[in-house]
């Protein structure tokens, strides 16, 4: 079986286009993101080009224009104008996007947001203030003399950017910005993970014709109903409780019963240990699926980790973004009931029986956040590291005890096939080094040919931190756990008050250490 990790699984191809948004003249003026504003919101500048214009429904492109008229905007523009030369406004107004894979439509409403996705099955929905838009002729056409540049500048949640772009390149050509000039959005309060929730459609069982799901109406009428709980969340909600269905559970029975038989062998002891205490605290057996108010209950009692819905396989950025506040992102549906021992994307079996009980270990824990400071204003690159290296750790990670190889990676406790093949003499180990392993290639159709070997949690956890030490930003970042917030440190007071914290609380362990002596 095959269980995609929340939030990494499909991103390095997506990462590896995004490099090329580096700043670039637009058609007119050279235009920045601005990621420092107290809003939240960034100045955008795109541009792009729309190839074979004559071809699109949208008549000969002059339909974007057309459509404002209908709608009432007090805007005139000549049909054929689009495709004689170009056009262009300078208007604020609130309006979308629309960029269509399936019939390739591209139009302007005023509806408030920038679509970009397939009309029926949408990528993403942003919110957006247009200020201006601009049409011309393309310099260089790739495909015909229809080919036609796009200005757009804009104003978008700075946490939209990344994924707004990566919708946009798969229907335009030469998507650019300048985006990779400025530090990335990301949360400075946990409040900000309600921004946090961007999905990969990568494995949606509507979308993917080899999901097992794909042509069970009743199975994606389940799932659709489990993204709206997710969707519709907000930090300090209570968590969904779920009814599942005889069948869910009995899916969930095939595979508790199968993997914890491994266990006992398999597992390292941090697993094993947190798993009696879950199947004891939590409702972890065979006939019960775990609600995940019980299970963040008892994370936030042990190592300060907490869950929220997730509504399937998160972006990169968002996913490790979640991490940084100790809040785990989890599915709550099931995989299909045919395919019980293989799953294509996360589920709750792979959350549940992978993810959470090496959370309640606390060394654990403290990685898992590590990785996601490291990620936050990291640049796109970075991001794929990251990515990499919580592949090969938390998801398919091996340590040393007592002699003996076992796993601690959520992908190989979730998989019954994996993990027997993990830990048998076809794989290659090799020593957990983040500088090699955070830009190895990784398999995520098939087993992993190499597994990276910790010699115990405490040394990966050390290893790690040094690695991110070497981060390139421009700045410091300091957690509170008291306000669950990022505090970016830029100024010598920041910076003092911290350490004034620090020498309270080293105050009090001394003063323990000499009660004990």
């Amino acid at each position: 079986m095959k269980t995609d990790l929340v939030g990494i699984s499909g991103q390095k191809e997506e990462a590896s286009k995004e490099k090329e948004m580096s700043g670039i003249e637009s058609l007119n003026r050279r235009g920045s993101l601005d990621c420092n504003r107290d809003d939240g919101r960034a100045t955008l500048i795109l541009t792009l080009t729309l190839c074979n214009v004559r071809k699109t429904e949208l008549s000969k492109a002059a339909k974007v224009f057309e459509l404002l008229k209908e709608v009432g905007w007090p805007l005139q523009v000549k049909k054929e104008s689009a495709l004689e030369g170009g056009s262009s406004w300078t208007q604020s107004f609130r309006g979308i996007i629309i960029l269509c894979n399936a019939e390739n439509i591209r139009a302007v409403n005023r509806t408030g947001i920038i679509y970009s996705g397939h009309l029926k099955y949408p990528y993403q929905m942003f919110e957006t203030q247009i200020h201006h838009f601009e049409t011309r002729r393309a310099k260089k056409p790739k495909n015909s003399v229809d080919d036609l540049d796009i200005f757009v500048e804009c104003e978008v949640h700075s946490a939209d950017v990344g994924i707004l772009i990566t919708s946009l390149k798969r229907v335009a050509e030469d998507v650019k910005s300048s985006r990779e000039d400025k530090v990335p959005w990301f949360p400075r309060k946990i409040q900000d993970l309600d921004k946090c929730h961007h999905v990969i459609t990568k494995y949606d069982p509507s979308l993917d014709n080899g999901h097992p799901g794909y042509a069970d109406l009743e199975y994606k009428k389940r799932r659709a109903f489990f993204a709206d709980l997710a969707f519709n969340y907000r930090a300090g909600d209570p968590l969904p409780c779920i009814e599942y269905t005889a069948q869910e559970t009995a899916t969930w029975r095939e595979v508790y019963r199968k993997l914890s038989s491994l266990y006992p062998t398999h597992a390292c002891t941090q697993y094993l240990d947190a798993f009696q205490q879950l199947e004891k605290y939590c409702g972890y057996q065979e006939d019960n699926i775990p609600q995940l108010q019980d299970v963040s209950r008892f994370l936030k009692e042990r190592t300060g980790f907490q869950l929220r819905p997730a509504a399937g396989l998160l972006s990169a950025r968002d996913f490790l973004a979640s991490l940084a506040f100790r809040v785990f992102q989890s599915t709550q549906y099931i995989r299909h009931f045919s395919s019980p021992m293989h799953s294509p994307e996360p589920d709750c079996c792979h959350e549940l029986l992978g993810h959470v009980p090496m959370l309640a270990d606390k060394e654990f824990a403290q990685f898992s956040q590590d990785i996601g400071l490291a990620s936050l204003g990291s640049c796109e690159a970075e991001i794929e590291k990251l990515a990499t290296l919580y592949w090969f750790t938390v998801e398919f990670g091996l340590c040393k005890q007592n002699g003996s190889i076992k796993a601690y990676g959520a992908g190989l406790l979730s998989s019954y096939g994996e993990l027997m093949y993990a830990l048998s003499n076809k794989p290659e180990y090799k020593p957990f080094d983040p500088e090699v392993t955070a830009v190895h290639p990784y398999q995520d159709q098939a087993f992993q040919p190499v597994y990276f070997v910790a010699e115990n949690l405490e040394d990966a956890k050390a290893k790690l931190q040094n690695y991110a030490m070497k981060i390139k930003k421009p700045f410091s970042l300091h957690y509170d756990p008291f306000t669950s917030s990022i505090e970016v440190m830029n100024t010598p007071q920041k910076v003092k008050r911290a350490l004034h914290e620090m020498k309270e609380e080293l105050k009090n362990l001394c003063l323990a250490l000499e009660n004990l002596s």
